[in-house]
């Protein structure tokens, strides 16, 4: 297949879904040849299981497409909820082998290797898969001795400034896992989609217990290793995550809560306890991303080193999209009140970060330029009247740089910026303003802000949105508090929102809807209700 990113695949009509947990996929013999030379053939027999168990039961994901290729992921963790963080696997180096092919039943077999998983990485295998064709599907799996993964479908990114007449895709953020069921990933795995993009809170670190039979956590609150990757293991032995990640490539940032609540730079928030020593605290994030990077399909330029990793990053899609993934946390300023938020050394970004998103945004570019982050970035004034309440821990707490960011997109000419926000467990449609206090000047850029997964629990379905939040921040366009993702379809003249929220997450089964609609014209900043 030659199809661009976007368009319809030749199995369109298969559920994205049956790719991880049934059917026909994968079932076929598998033995081939190509250009790459001779490629092993695996056993005949069919796929025993699709649904994840053995060594691969959190399930297969792939990441961060580019034009010849994509990350591949998996974790054998027979166990995965084992005491130890290890997954119930042995002390020693274990070998996986992979195969991708063009099609779902793997008789066309284009790229096979082996890959070894090492215990001081949990057993995660990180795939970095070259020469493959531009803006094509693919299907992936792995093996083990006897055991097969589920299936994985992929995409490539089109061949950089190629002409894209399409791109469609999703964000999500915060999935706190005992606050409810991930039943917007049941129907996100459902969409056709080109890639997912997650936003931050992957998992949470405290210690809450369950709620409403969800289930609760194996420990408190974590801060070893082994906690870590017991957390992130308890999140991907979800099915409906799963699902979702074995539908499309996905490109994730982290926020806080894959660390500590609220954390900067080298700064924990809980003053008194041992995290607030900063020494300490470096080691608790070494941990945190450490355990990340092993259940997340990242290249190797994001494995850290010690507390520090790289995280933002621009994936290029076609002459239509550039993503700019950016890092709001590792480089900040630590959070202060109201009178001190304009001070302008404060930074969210820091130095390094920063000078790269200004050369980046300045061009060449995309159509459509999309900053892909995590925090609050329109200003949010809370309270009504003259007084004023903004949220320390959004771009409001770094008042200078995020008016320096907003007034380089709009001097630069980059064009049509949108900006991506999770965080707030609440949606959001903000026209981003040349002054925030005048509604009157010019409207630079786009704001979108989506929901969480399950964090908040059901929440609720706000008519009027909030009549404080509306009436002190006139930019502000839509509220809602229910919870979802927002589904994106991208052309050369428009960008069309879809916020797409569930009923409920306290039971499984939920419905899904398009709460509201809204639409960004090509060269023209600002949305529009549908």
């Amino acid at each position: 297949m030659s199809d661009p990113v976007g368009s319809s695949s030749s199995s369109g009509s298969v559920s994205r879904r049956r790719v991880l947990l049934g059917g026909a996929a994968g079932v076929a013999a598998l033995g081939a040849s190509s250009a790459l030379g001779s490629l092993p053939v695996w056993a005949s027999d069919p796929i025993r299981q699709q649904v994840p168990t053995g060594p691969f039961s959190l399930g297969v994901a792939s990441g961060d497409p580019l034009p010849d290729g994509v990350v591949l992921w998996t974790r054998l963790a027979p166990n995965p909820l084992a005491e130890d963080g290890r997954g119930g696997m042995p002390d020693r180096p274990v070998p996986v082998q992979w195969q991708v092919a063009e099609d779902e039943h793997f008789r066309r077999v284009v790229a096979a290797g082996s890959e070894l998983t090492l215990p001081e990485e949990a057993h995660s295998a990180h795939v970095e898969l070259t020469g493959l064709r531009p803006g094509a599907e693919y299907f992936y799996r792995f093996r083990t001795e006897s055991d097969l993964s589920p299936v994985g479908r992929t995409k490539t990114a089109p061949a950089v400034n190629s002409r894209l007449d399409r791109f469609a895709f999703a964000f999500a953020s915060c999935q706190n896992y005992p606050s409810g069921f991930f039943n917007a990933y049941a129907h996100m795995a459902e969409e056709d989609l080109d890639l997912v993009a997650f936003l931050g809170d992957y998992i949470y670190e405290g210690g809450a217990q369950g709620e409403l039979g969800r289930g609760h956590y194996p420990v408190g609150e974590i801060r070893s290793l082994s906690d870590y990757r017991l957390r992130h293991a308890q999140y991907k032995s979800d099915t409906d995550l799963q699902a979702a990640h074995a539908a499309f490539p996905w490109a994730v940032v982290f926020d806080d809560h894959e660390v500590e609540n609220n954390w900067a730079d080298e700064i924990s928030q809980r003053d008194g306890e041992p995290d607030s020593d900063p020494q300490v605290f470096r080691q608790r994030r070494a941990r945190a991303f450490q355990a990340y990077y092993e259940h997340m399909p990242l290249r190797r330029t994001q494995r850290p080193n010690g507390p520090d990793v790289q995280i933002y990053r621009r994936l290029t899609f076609g002459d239509l999209m550039d993503f700019y993934l950016l890092d709001t946390r590792q480089y900040r300023s630590d959070q202060v009140g109201d009178a001190r938020r304009t001070d302008p050394s404060r930074t969210i970004l820091g130095d390094e970060q920063k000078s790269w998103l200004r050369q980046a945004v300045a061009g060449p570019t995309a159509r459509w330029n999309v900053l892909a982050q995590q925090v609050f970035f329109s200003q949010r004034d809370f309270v009504a009247g003259p007084e004023t309440n903004f949220s320390n821990d959004a771009w409001d707490g770094y008042f200078v740089e995020r008016n320096e960011v907003r007034d380089h997109l709009a001097a630069s000419g980059t064009s049509n910026p949108v900006v991506l926000t999770g965080d707030v467990h609440a949606s959001y449609v903000c026209d981003v303003k040349a002054d925030f206090n005048d509604p009157a000047s010019a409207t630079v850029a786009t704001e979108l802000v989506g929901t969480s997964i399950t964090s908040g629990g059901d929440g609720q379905d706000q008519r009027s949105g909030d009549p404080v939040q509306l009436q002190e921040n006139p930019h502000i366009k839509f509220i809602n508090r229910k919870r979802g993702y927002v589904r994106n379809i991208v052309t050369p003249t428009e960008w069309t929102a879809d916020f797409r929220i569930v009923d409920y997450v306290t039971r499984t089964g939920a419905p899904i809807r398009n709460r509201a609609t809204f639409v960004i014209e090509n060269g023209r900043p600002g949305a529009q209700p549908a």
